[in-house]
């Protein structure tokens, strides 16, 4: 991941070259401690996790995965658990600007934050039922939580990508807007959270 700061905005954005980013266990110790830093910092007002110029996340590597045992899997499942927890409790808004693809454990994270801003070619869902794996990183909670129980029980048995704008109706994301638009997008609805949590004093 890469950080950049616009106007006390922290983005922090998926390598670019990678036209789908995975969720590696080094994507996720990166993402942590940039988190860190940030607070640290004390400069920032919100934080943007920010796809890169083809995709957001679409899910772990299933490579690493496969050379987990019953133990590792467990400690790689509660490692990401705690990082999507502290960005769901995360004192600065944290919102996920998303295009392209946003699957597995891509959408887990960006149900973690706090809005979802995504481009009008976006797709979402939780693949990982057609390989007979389930969501480890509290999607399974956090999506019934946003879209209702039996919307969040099609997605994740029927394995089916869900399109930006039924993503919308359904609540799922907060705003769609043209690529272009979409780091100024996010930063807006950052800033409005900040300013929402301040009280409405900047």
């Amino acid at each position: 991941m890469q950080i950049d700061s616009v106007n006390s905005i922290a983005f922090l954005t998926f390598p670019s070259g990678t036209d789908y980013p995975r969720l590696t266990r080094s994507a996720l110790q990166s993402i942590s401690q940039l988190l860190e830093r940030i607070l640290e910092e004390s400069a920032f007002r919100g934080v943007v996790i920010r796809a890169n110029e083809s995709s957001f996340a679409a899910g772990a590597d299933i490579e690493e995965l496969s050379q987990l045992d019953g133990p590792t899997g467990r400690q790689f499942a509660a490692e990401g658990q705690a990082l999507f927890d502290r960005i769901a409790a995360f004192p600065l808004p944290v919102v996920a600007a998303i295009r392209g693809f946003c699957l597995g454990g891509g959408l887990d994270l960006a149900l973690a934050c706090h809005a979802r801003v995504a481009t009008f070619d976006s797709a979402f869902g939780h693949p990982g039922g057609a390989l007979g794996l389930i969501t480890g990183w509290g999607g399974t909670q956090r999506l019934p939580r946003l879209i209702g129980k039996a919307q969040a029980l099609q997605m994740i048995l029927t394995c089916e990508r869900i399109p930006a704008t039924q993503a919308l109706t359904l609540g799922l994301v907060d705003e769609l807007v043209a690529g272009q638009d979409l780091t100024e997008a996010a930063a807006r609805r950052c800033e409005r959270l900040a300013l929402a949590k301040s009280g409405g004093h900047s």
